[in-house]
């Protein structure tokens, strides 16, 4: 029996859709994208937030590794946010970070 596309997550925008599906193909897990909005008001190629959001498939037999991946990039993802944003501060001063 062939697999069948199922629906794995939706997301806001087709960025982010896309950065989905890069990570799931650098697995080797099979996917596609529904933009729900096949046209719109900006046209097929937008990439920004939609109002039904854009949908990622997968074949039914790879659903649960599929969502293990995604989960921990999330994971990873949060991790980063918890750290901040990169920057130290600096006394102008002497140009030194506070210890």
């Amino acid at each position: 029996m062939p697999a069948q596309w199922v629906a794995l997550t939706t997301y806001a925008s087709g960025f982010e859709a896309d950065w989905a599906i890069a990570r799931l193909a650098a697995a080797e897990i099979p996917a596609l994208r529904d933009s729900n909005d096949s046209v719109g008001i900006f046209g097929p190629g937008f990439q920004g937030a939609t109002a039904r959001g854009v949908t990622v498939m997968v074949p039914d037999v790879v659903i649960d590794e599929a969502r293990l991946l995604l989960a921990d990039a999330d994971e990873v993802v949060d991790d980063l946010r918890e750290v901040g944003d990169g920057q130290v501060d600096v006394d102008p001063a002497n140009g030194t970070a506070p210890s």
